[in-house]
Order: C-alpha cells, then structure tokens, then sequence
C-alpha cells in the first residue's frame, strides 16, 4: 500500500481554518438571506447592514487572510447584523440566545487552547 506520510501538524492553523469556514457560514446564510429578499421584502436598515456584512465577509479574505483580530472583528460585526435586529423585534428570543452562549464559549476556550498548543502537543512557553 501506497501511504502518504505528513509532517506534524501544527495547532495554530486550527483558529484560522475554523474563522475562515464560520466566514463561508455566515457568507452563505446572509447571502441567502438577500438573494430570499426578493421574494420575502427585508426591512430596510436590515438590507443595508447585511449588504454590508456580505462585502465585509467577501472582503475579509483579502484583507484579514493574516490578521487574526481582523478576522474576528468581521464575525462578530456579520453575527451582529443578525442577531441584533431580531433580538430589538422580538426580545423573548434574548433568552435561548443566551442559552446559546455556553457552547458557543467552550468552542471558543477550545479554540483559544488549541492554537496555543505547540508541536509534540505541549502548550508552548511563554503564552
């Protein structure tokens, strides 16, 4: 049998290959969204912010391809064109959201942890 041997992989690539697909997430749902609003009309200010996320997100590949907190401000800003308005709608939708933040929180501490490891699976010094 032919097997292909890799090198070690290394922990940090885990925060950008997850940024980037919850990018091409929000990218298609918001998408989606607009392409929808021709059948189903979107409040205007919710066209406008979501337009705008959708250039942010395209655009976030560019320009955040390296920039760790780039990357991270584009996702909280396309979450919040969402979540945001909904929320200021329909307030009782506030609490399975919140309900929502505790996996949401022990993804990003994995996360956090995950890129901070070092080859051989220690956690690198000085972090």
């Amino acid at each position: 049998m032919n097997t292909v041997e890799q090198g070690p992989r290394s922990w940090r690539q885990v925060e950008p290959v997850a940024s980037f697909t919850l990018i091409g997430c929000l990218l298609a749902f918001i998408g989606s969204r607009l392409f929808f609003a021709v059948w189903w009309p979107l409040h205007p200010l919710d066209f406008v912010i979501s337009s705008a996320a959708v250039v942010l997100l395209v655009g976030s590949f560019r320009f955040a391809a390296h920039r760790r907190g780039w990357r991270l401000a584009v996702i909280v800003f396309a979450s919040a064109t969402q979540l945001v308005p909904v929320v200021m709608r329909e307030p009782a939708l506030l609490l399975p959201l919140l309900g929502a933040l505790i996996p949401v929180g022990v993804l990003v501490g994995c996360l956090v942890a995950l890129s901070k490891k070092g080859p051989g699976g220690r956690p690198q010094s000085g972090s």
